[in-house]
């Protein structure tokens, strides 16, 4: 070995290596890259004006040294190769090098840094064995990531990825709806199944079926909904009317929940909003401030694209039910036993109006 030339680590070739004729023209071209770089600081600074000789110069110089070092890699690429005593990964060590300083030759220069694409070349190819080895790693964690994120949010990874497609329709969609944070508590309410409406008040029951009494809920807002159809009445035997979420309705909660922030902070806020969106539909004043009332309804891009994300228990139990019923269409069942079947509430739907976009009113 020349006594200037550098320490070569003692290690062997490894399978997958680049040969070590690959390792010499990779060599070779990169010192030639890093020569053409340091001709191209020298050109500059024959053209240079007198102000920049000076920042040019020192390019000149730092990218000449970089081609000396890189031309020195390759003729010992070549040399390293042809010698029995040197280590089987001397060609690839000074292939490698010689990349580098012509990437630092090209940089001094400020050329484009074409040297950089001559590392592929040089990456080692895993075997079979590795390959495979290193795939067993790469799916063990992803398991394990993927039951950390199991653990976490309860869903597999479609319903999580649901769950960000809805709160991207949420964040185009909720400030649209002119809601505020009061709209979403009527909503909520409605959810639980113990809205209801009777001599003209709504009101939030106790507990479900005991329609007298509970907390008392926006008049307003609950009328609002009702005309906009985001809640839906069923009539009681006793005219008492129990308010549910809508389709629609249930769809706008939803997004409300994921996107906070587009509600509006006052119910002032609320309708200026709604306001600028209808200012333009209409001429009058008078017609302007009316439209601006009335909640306008979900978007039908909004209600068609989101779908709700089922969890882990919700697919258990939904397998469990779908095994049930394969079980009793094979005749599972005990002949002469008589299946139970839950009772249904005789109640009257309010009719809707097939020509009209206004619901009847509530009282």
């Amino acid at each position: 070995m020349p006594d200037d030339a550098p320490a070569i680590p003692r290690q062997v070739a490894h399978p997958g290596d680049p040969s070590p004729q690959t390792c010499i023209q990779v060599a070779r071209q990169a010192a030639i890259l890093a020569v053409t770089a340091a001709d191209d600081a020298m050109t500059a600074v024959c053209h240079s004006r007198s102000d920049a000789a000076l920042r040019l110069e020192a390019a000149m110089h730092a990218a000449h040294k970089e081609a000396v070092e890189a031309e020195g890699h390759a003729d010992r690429a070549e040399q390293y190769a042809d010698d029995p005593t040197m280590p089987g990964s001397a060609p690839l060590y000074c292939a490698r090098a010689a990349v580098d300083h012509a990437v630092r030759a090209q940089s001094a220069a400020g050329a484009e840094t074409t040297a950089e694409d001559l590392r592929a070349e040089l990456v080692r190819q895993l075997t079979a064995a590795e390959y495979a080895e290193r795939e067993t790693e790469r799916r063990r964690e992803e398991a394990e990531q993927e039951a950390k994120d199991r653990a976490a949010t309860g869903m597999d990874a479609d319903n999580r990825d649901q769950v960000v497609r809805n709160r991207y329709l949420a964040e185009g969609h909720v400030a649209e709806l002119g809601w505020t944070a009061g709209h979403v508590r009527v909503l909520e309410a409605a959810e639980s199944g113990r809205l209801y409406w009777r001599d003209g008040a709504a009101r939030q029951a106790a507990r479900r079926g005991v329609w007298s009494g509970g907390r008392r809920v926006s008049r307003g807002r609950t009328e609002a909904l009702f005309a906009a159809r985001f809640l839906v009445a069923v009539r009681q035997d006793d005219g008492t009317r129990v308010l549910t979420p809508s389709p629609m309705g249930q769809v706008a909660l939803e997004l409300a929940r994921l996107h906070p922030a587009g509600l509006h902070d006052s119910e002032q806020a609320a309708y200026e909003a709604r306001f600028a969106r209808v200012r333009r539909q209409h001429k009058r004043r008078d017609d302007q401030k009316a439209a601006a009332r009335v909640l306008p309804p979900l978007d039908s891009i909004a209600r068609n694209l989101y779908r709700k994300p089922v969890t882990l228990t919700e697919q258990r139990a939904r397998a469990e039910r779908d095994a049930a019923d394969r079980w009793e269409d094979q005749g599972g069942h005990c002949p002469g036993a008589q299946t139970p079947r839950p009772a249904v509430d005789s109640v009257a739907i309010l009719p809707l109006h097939r020509h009209t976009a206004v619901q009847p009113a509530l009282w």
